[in-house]
């Protein structure tokens, strides 16, 4: 019997998701297990499985389409089954909810004054000529005589595309005769929202205007950690991340300070007993926050081999849902493009994030009252402050500091 195949959730997060490419063809005979799709996600590319034997009888959603967890993507039945049935009542629902749509945007539609269309008598120029209204106005703005533009709307009328020509070609001839041009025309490109970008935007919309941010920022001495590293990385013939450095000091701090390690649940406030760390690494397509899971229990070096093979997948679209979702604290680096200082948006379900910038020189006067030069980078705490009160967070922001240019304690 005929069925329809329904999108479904493939990550904890989604709430839709684009058809990235179809793997089985209108006809193909479909196995439980087999690859149907690849669907873009909120945050990764995922493969959708077949939970059912048939036959592929038709596809409702093409490539590049976005479609909402629930709605129907294809039909699947029996080889050469008459599906007409199925589809007709998939069609009427359709116009069924489109008509309900406009009825409740329009309700009072039949209470409001037609606006006529205005004639083409009212479009017409001096001379003869027929202009719309947007024309008009854009060749007012530009300065272009309308009696010298040629129209290529029914019956000769100027549209605004016309004015723009015009004037971009009287705009590249003056420039080639005098070096100067008086005019401009702004043009511009649209780019189409990936999936990623879409959600991510919506989500960090919400986290801003629904989370009570403050923030707190300290200037860290870095000296002891660059020392470490450059002695481990000698020891070993390869680099640690610094990013690994900070997950590990991370966790330390949040050992000792708990409460920051939480979460808001509107009766409640959870308090999460493991430390799981997502670092946020920015794709041409948006954000996504790989995870380190108990970083408590982790040393240095395991998080460095977690962390890099977490960024490869991340880069390649195929981290898993439960590499992505529900880190108790973030951690945003940005001091790879010069950045000494900013603020950060608090990655839900978390109360907190960690801004954290450039490494840079600076004169400081030392307990000695002398001055001396060291490597200091700025760390900004957002938190969320039905959370964690100014205390909690100053707390914590001590203790991280103090691991850091103490860091041997932290480092196994």
């Amino acid at each position: 019997m005929a069925e329809k195949i329904l999108m479904i959730a493939l990550s904890p997060t989604m709430e839709a998701g684009v058809i990235a490419r179809w793997n089985k063809k209108v006809g193909d005979k479909i196995s439980t297990g087999d690859l149907l799709c690849e669907v873009e996600t909120d945050k990764a590319a995922m493969d959708y499985e077949s939970q059912g034997d048939g036959t592929l009888l038709k596809i409702l959603v093409p490539d590049g389409a976005r479609v909402k967890v629930g709605e129907p993507i294809a039909i699947m039945g029996g080889d050469g089954e008459d599906f007409s049935g199925l589809l007709n009542s998939l069609t009427k629902k359709s116009s069924s909810v489109s008509e309900k749509k406009s009825v409740a945007d329009n309700e009072d539609i039949t209470r409001l004054p037609i606006k006529e269309k205005p004639s083409a008598a009212n479009e017409k120029l001096p001379g003869g000529l027929k202009a719309s209204p947007l024309a008009r106005e854009t060749a007012r703005k530009l300065g272009m005589d309308l009696s010298s533009i040629e129209g290529s709307g029914p019956g000769g009328r100027i549209v605004k595309e016309d004015v723009e020509r015009s004037a971009a070609a009287v705009n590249a001839k003056e420039t080639t005769e005098t070096g100067t041009a008086t005019f401009t025309v702004k043009t511009f490109t649209t780019k189409k929202l990936s999936e990623k970008r879409r959600v991510t935007a919506q989500r960090m919309s919400q986290s801003m205007a629904g989370i009570p941010h403050y923030y707190l920022s300290v200037p860290v001495c870095m000296d002891s950690v660059i020392n470490t590293r450059n002695s481990l990385n000698k020891k070993r013939g390869k680099k640690i991340s610094l990013n690994a450095f900070l997950i590990k000091f991370a966790a330390e701090a949040l050992r000792r300070n708990p409460q920051i390690n939480a979460s808001w649940q509107e009766e409640s406030i959870k308090l999460f007993s493991n430390i799981d760390i997502g670092l946020a690494v920015a794709l041409s397509d948006g954000l996504i926050t790989p995870i380190v899971r108990n970083c408590e229990a982790k040393g240095i070096l395991q998080i460095d081999d977690e962390l890099k093979a977490l960024i490869e997948k991340a880069k390649s679209d195929r981290l898993t849902p439960e590499e992505y979702s529900g880190a108790t604290f973030t951690i945003s680096n940005l001091g790879a493009w010069g950045v000494r200082s900013f603020t950060a948006i608090i990655n839900p379900p978390a109360s907190a994030i960690l801004a954290v910038g450039e490494i840079f020189k600076e004169p400081v006067v030392d307990e000695n009252e002398k001055i001396a030069v060291v490597s200091r980078m700025m760390f900004t705490l957002s938190s969320d402050h039905r959370v964690i009160d100014g205390a909690a967070a100053a707390a914590f922001a001590a203790d991280l500091r103090g691991i850091i240019e103490n860091p041997a304690e932290a480092l196994f």
